[in-house]
């Protein structure tokens, strides 16, 4: 079963580098998978909606959903790791303390999950927002600003001052991508600016990233690999990645 959710996953994570792929270039870049199971993955791809089966191959659902919901499309892709990490990130989830979390899909999957205890919780994610108004026991303060409409996140001037006089035990941040030189990056200057108020804010940054965004490169950082306390990703990071954490001092969840 392990081997058959890794191999699906391999598959999504090509499908959705590629875009648009046939069969026979998935039977390429998969030599040891039979015609049948390939097709049984597609088929079952297609049915947990993570990627689209087409005449002849398939299709990444961005091509599908086109650019008019960036911040859907990324709660669709990889969903299963993002559970992962999620329900990791709910240990470090402690009673009575204050954290921000931070906006991005798998922040917000971590919002729908979060136990109902009392804490103080700052966003400045309307879909996290949207998913802590459940909590009855928990203090949620949604942060003012201009909505970016791909990411459904506030950010601007008030943003950033509603947030930088406040002292953070923990902070959950989202992540576009990961390399080396970049450290973890986003694609909003405007984002980055109230990501970088809450880390130097924050006693414990959390970076929440599934493995699928290691070795890319974004257009702002907000954070260096010295500067996160704790990676929660799925099981599939790289080697390399895992000694260049623990050389810095990074625990991995």
């Amino acid at each position: 079963m392990e081997g058959m959710e890794k191999r699906r996953n391999d598959i999504v994570r090509y499908v959705n580098e590629q875009g648009n792929v046939t069969f026979n270039q998935l039977k390429e870049h998969f030599p040891s998978v039979s015609d049948m199971t390939l097709r049984t993955d597609l088929k079952a791809l297609d049915e947990q909606q993570k990627l689209v089966r087409i005449h002849g191959g398939a299709k990444s659902l961005e091509i599908v959903t086109g650019n008019d919901d960036v911040l859907k499309k990324r709660y669709i892709r990889n969903t299963e790791e993002k559970k992962i990490i999620a329900h990791k990130a709910l240990e470090l989830v402690k009673p009575n303390q204050t954290i921000f979390i931070d906006s991005g899909s798998t922040t917000t999957m971590l919002s729908n999950v979060l136990k109902d205890q009392p804490c103080t919780i700052f966003t400045n994610s309307i879909s996290c927002a949207v998913e802590l108004s459940r909590l009855k026991q928990a203090h949620c303060m949604l942060a003012g600003g201009t909505i970016n409409v791909n990411s459904l996140s506030l950010t601007g001037v008030d943003a950033v001052q509603f947030l930088e006089h406040v002292n953070f035990d923990t902070v959950f941040m989202g992540v576009t991508c990961f390399s080396k030189n970049s450290g973890f990056t986003c694609e909003s200057y405007q984002d980055a600016q109230v990501k970088r108020i809450a880390i130097q804010n924050a006693r414990k940054v959390v970076i929440l990233m599934d493995s699928s965004k290691i070795d890319k490169d974004g257009s702002y950082q907000f954070c260096s690999m010295k500067e996160a306390d704790i990676i929660v990703s799925d099981f599939h990071l790289p080697e390399s990645f895992k000694e260049e954490c623990e050389s810095m001092g990074v625990s991995i969840y």
